[in-house]
């Protein structure tokens, strides 16, 4: 089981979100690379970025920010927001990042993750962000009609390695994560889940941990951090406890 800090990207800034409302924006640095350092340096093993323009716009905005992240720490950094070409994967796959996380694209173009996954095999993760039981599409601004698991396995058969499961109703709201949806999810799925969304607590890590049997393997976080709710070194302490 993974921990993964979030680092969402806005203006080159380094933001939270509440509920992927753009209007509801808390901005925590300037210096997004100096924050992938702090949580690097305080053991994460990976970080999950997200280029928040980006998913808004449909193309790269924040290359700049996440040319410094991947050249500022060691550790594998997955990201998602925008992609939707093959041409941008394997942009950002050159700019260091080592997985590209495709979600609206994915949705609505699937044959980009067959053709990304040919050309980059184990490189490809898909997001699906789940708002009232429906997959979030274009920054979590529309919905679509089909069903997240049924996705999930669709993707699989395309050569995706990984699934990005967001909660979207518990995003950034320090809530604590929807541990029971988390579960009915990952049990339907095959591919490696990573939990997202809500996570604020001690206990929500030791939760989401216990699902490791039925294929969650890491989980964000984001805001808990940022505001202090969760230390990372407790959060991954708890892992082992």
């Amino acid at each position: 089981m993974r921990i993964l800090p979030a680092i969402d990207l806005l203006d080159g800034k380094c933001v939270r979100l509440r509920k992927g409302d753009y209007n509801d924006v808390t901005v925590y640095s300037g210096d997004p690379a100096q924050m992938a350092r702090k949580w690097v340096d305080l053991g994460a093993e990976g970080l999950h970025i997200v280029d928040l323009d980006g998913a808004k716009a449909g193309k790269p905005v924040n290359r700049s920010a996440i040319k410094a992240i991947t050249k500022a720490v060691q550790a594998p950094v997955e990201l998602g927001g925008g992609i939707r070409s093959v041409k941008t994967v394997g942009d950002y796959l050159d700019l260091g990042v080592s997985q590209v996380i495709l979600g609206t694209a994915a949705i609505k173009t699937p044959d980009l993750v067959l053709s990304a996954s040919d050309l980059f095999p184990d490189r490809i993760l898909v997001g699906i962000d789940v708002k009232d039981g429906k997959p979030a599409i274009g920054g979590w601004l529309k919905t679509s009609s089909e069903d997240p698991a049924q996705l999930a396995e669709k993707f699989a058969s395309m050569g995706a390695v990984g699934i990005i499961y967001t909660d979207i109703s518990r995003d950034g709201m320090l809530e604590g994560a929807n541990i029971e949806g988390l579960k009915q999810f990952a049990q339907k799925v095959d591919l490696p889940v990573t939990a997202s969304g809500g996570v604020t607590s001690v206990d929500d890590v030791k939760a989401i941990s216990a699902l490791s049997r039925y294929g969650v393997t890491s989980m964000i976080i984001g805001k808990a951090l940022y505001d202090g709710a969760l230390d990372l070194k407790d959060a991954i302490g708890a892992l082992t406890d």
